[in-house]
């Protein structure tokens, strides 16, 4: 059936432009349809005009524009669509096509496709969240790069850098949209230092790249790793090389640097410099990125008073450290150290069973010493992803030295419940506990070099390693509380508790002081429940049930 032909019994059908509910990619259906073969005769175009007139309306295109999209539509895969697969649909010559080259360029500059050029070949792909908008039935919005917001730029970064890591674009599209972005916007700060420097191609994209990490991730560390994910092989090759050697010129005008470790560059990771922050970012958007940093710490103006009762010995070492914390105190303590030649970080330890105090006391002391607290989630950092550990504990080390510069009251860094950080190394092969051992030895090189306090929580009173014991400074044990200290607990926590009931249950229960916290908290449920005081018997069956869960929790010895 002849275009005429096709037009001629749609005429009599009283067939006009699909009112489907998907009416672009419809009247596209029609435009392939007629245009096959039609070798872009006046006959085609005059039977598609009503098809060509409603997508033309909906894109502000050309009609040869139009007709070009339709088939880029129908014919979009993993692969560019080349001169030569227009010529064979529309059967004509790849002359005919190459003439309206305007008006594929038209389609390139409205951002509807993206045209690939190497090695004297050219090719064009619908751009992907225009496909997603088509398939979506939704207003095409493509991307528009001119003249756009700083945070817009580092929007449409995002979006590319995560679509080259999910394989969703090649390493070309890439170059091609990042050089498209920074030629479209000479008003940012980033983009005038890309045109300004002849940086070779490599070198621009990791320079976005990095910014893009501080801006949108809050982490500008970067390992050769993570750059395999946006480089192709040979070109990380050069990077590399480039890096190691000290010819890159990102490290010679000083936009990056080496992460440094135990007073020594880090060949392996890199991160922007303090000036770049500034030069290449901005003022404003730096703060907002400080803003967030600081958003992760437990101010200490926001720590709830707490009364916590200890044994004599352990109280007088709890006083002391506090006094130790204090700010005056801390900055001559800091100054004699570095008059010795001493490092004068300030790393502590407590350890001790479950429940008995140490962490509540890190927030009550760093209330006392007006100190805010930076914790650390040590699940969070332990990834299962090979090199990912090693860079969050990078970037959480950063992250404390730069709160510390532009802290009055330097913050504590609090690493609770340690224990998997902190047990004795392992001599294996075993790939798990070879991450372990990486992670340790990074903490070891960090704490050679704290300028800060670093306190580590931790139930473990056996297998800590030798090296974490020499580092810290000050250790202090929490034991579970003695009768006395039990009973001074049972009455804080119960006031309505005689003294004798407080006496019988310190005696019958060696609990600590988070297991009475606990059987307290089911009694305030218990009252909410039956709107009276619990009875001494119903805590003796709190007590009990507590008590089972503690044997049922201990750990087991034998075939398990």
């Amino acid at each position: 059936m002849n275009n005429k032909t096709y037009r001629e019994q749609e005429q009599k059908q009283g067939m006009t432009p699909s009112s489907e509910p998907n009416n672009l990619l419809s009247n596209i259906e029609k435009i392939i349809e007629l245009s096959e073969n039609s070798g872009l005769g006046d006959e085609f175009f005059e039977n598609a005009k009503p098809y060509i007139d409603f997508v033309k309306n909906e894109l502000q295109l050309s009609d040869m524009a139009t007709v070009f999209f339709a088939f880029l539509v129908d014919n979009n895969d993993s692969n560019y669509t080349s001169i030569n697969d227009l010529s064979e649909h529309f059967n004509c010559r790849k002359v005919r096509i190459m003439r309206y080259g305007e008006s594929l360029q038209e389609l390139e500059k409205k951002r509807l496709v993206r045209c690939h050029r190497g090695s004297g070949a050219i090719g064009y792909q619908v751009r992907k969240e225009v496909m997603f908008a088509l398939n979506e039935g939704e207003k095409i919005e493509p991307r528009q790069y001119d003249n756009i917001s700083q945070n817009t730029f580092f929007g449409y970064l995002n979006d590319l850098f995560t679509e080259k890591k999910d394989n969703e674009i090649l390493y070309s599209d890439l170059v091609y949209e990042l050089s498209a972005l920074v030629n479209a916007n000479p008003h940012l700060k980033l983009s005038q230092t890309i045109r300004k420097h002849d940086y070779a191609e490599h070198e621009n994209i990791l320079l976005l790249y990095i910014c893009h990490l501080l801006v949108n991730d809050d982490d500008d560390l970067v390992g050769f790793f993570e750059l395999a994910s946006i480089f192709e092989k040979d070109c990380l090759s050069t990077i590399k090389l480039s890096l190691r050697k000290g010819y890159n010129r990102l490290l010679e005008d000083k936009w990056i640097e080496n992460v440094r470790s135990d007073g020594f560059a880090n060949a392996n990771y890199y991160h922007l410099t303090e000036n770049a922050k500034c030069e290449l970012i901005g003022d404003d958007v730096y703060i907002k990125i400080a803003d967030k940093l600081d958003r992760k710490f437990i101010l200490h103006s926001t720590i709830i008073k707490k009364e916590l009762f200890f044994d004599v010995y352990e109280q007088e070492q709890i006083d002391k450290l506090t006094d130790l914390l204090k700010p005056d105190n801390f900055a001559v303590i800091q100054k004699k150290f570095s008059d010795n030649g001493m490092r004068n970080g300030f790393a502590c330890l407590f350890y001790g069973a479950p429940g008995t105090g140490k962490t509540e006391t890190v927030y009550q002391i760093a209330r006392q010493t007006g100190r805010n607290i930076l914790p650390v989630n040590v699940s969070e950092i332990k990834s299962v992803w090979v090199g990912e550990s090693e860079k969050s504990i990078k970037k959480l080390f950063d992250d404390y030295r730069e709160s510390v510069s532009h802290s009055e009251v330097a913050p504590i860094l609090l690493f609770n419940e340690a224990d998997a950080l902190l047990g004795t190394r392992m001599e294996t092969l075993h790939s798990v506990d070879k991450m372990e051992n990486a992670l340790q030895n990074i903490i070891l090189q960090e704490m050679e070099n704290l300028n800060g306090i670093m306190i580590a929580t931790t139930n473990m009173t056996r297998n800590l390693d030798k090296a974490f014991k020499r580092r810290f400074i000050y250790k202090i044990e929490f034991l579970n509380p003695s009768l006395h200290t039990k009973k001074q607990i049972w009455r804080s926590m119960m006031s309505n508790l005689s003294e004798s009931d407080a006496d019988e249950l310190a005696q019958k229960y060696d609990f600590s002081g988070g297991q009475i916290e606990n059987i307290v908290r089911k009694s305030v449920v218990e009252q909410v429940l039956n709107g009276g005081l619990p009875s001494l018997e119903t805590l003796h069956g709190f007590c009990r049930n507590e008590r089972f869960n503690q044997i049922d929790n201990r750990p087991r010895i034998g075939f398990q």
